[in-house]
């Protein structure tokens, strides 16, 4: 399987049987997101940032909320969450989505806004790869970050909703997060591949560059 960033919380898984599109977002939130083409897109919740489904190519099958999907052998469970510490009170809902493909299950936590309940926890099971927010905002900042890869222990962590040239989100810096998982930053890589028997023993840190082209 083959991750790719867009920036934001957006995506792109591509394995064999299908290529999935997380939280595509609109030109208004100042990147560009290069129309991706997908079987499936999920989106967390209604925000220009995170539901722009039309730009994304290829006719995909749009999953938004919790439930359970299948789509091309690939398996997808939407964990309701919310967007804030206080039940969605402030800003609504969020869906969290467990996706198994390629016999990995990537967790992508959406713009979540607090540390999952056990029983959220329990729902969205064992996790190979988290994508987590990092940088605030509206979502999860770095030490509520951190607390959530210690929750889940995946063996793979790639940080995403962070401060970037040309957001016009205010957000954190990924230093922020990097120094709470007392870790060296590692070297950012244009792609990430991986294959379920090359997964890490111990919990790893992988920064995406953002993917501006096709």
């Amino acid at each position: 399987m083959e991750i790719d960033w867009f920036g934001l919380s957006c995506f792109r898984l591509r394995a064999r049987e299908a290529t999935v599109v997380t939280d595509p977002y609109e030109k208004s939130v100042g990147l560009r997101l290069p129309r991706p083409r997908a079987d499936l897109v999920t989106i967390s919740h209604n925000h220009a940032g995170h539901d722009y489904a039309d730009g994304v190519a290829g006719n995909p099958r749009i999953i938004q909320g919790p439930g359970e999907y299948e789509i091309s052998s690939v398996f997808v469970t939407g964990v309701q969450t919310f967007h804030d510490k206080r039940n969605g009170k402030d800003r609504g809902k969020n869906t969290v989505y467990a996706i198994n493909i390629e016999g990995i299950k990537v967790c992508h936590l959406g713009d979540i806004g607090h540390v999952p309940s056990q029983a959220q926890a329990d729902e969205i099971g064992e996790v190979d790869i988290l994508l987590v927010p990092v940088g605030g905002g509206n979502a999860l900042n770095a030490s509520d970050a951190a607390e959530v890869v210690s929750l889940f222990e995946p063996m793979i962590v790639i940080p995403m909703h962070y401060r970037v040239p040309d957001l016009v989100f205010k957000l954190d810096a990924l230093e922020k997060f990097v120094k709470e998982m007392g870790v060296k930053a590692p070297m950012p890589v244009e792609s990430y591949n991986v294959k379920k028997d090359g997964l890490p023993k111990e919990t790893q840190l992988v920064i995406l560059d953002i993917k501006q082209k096709e």
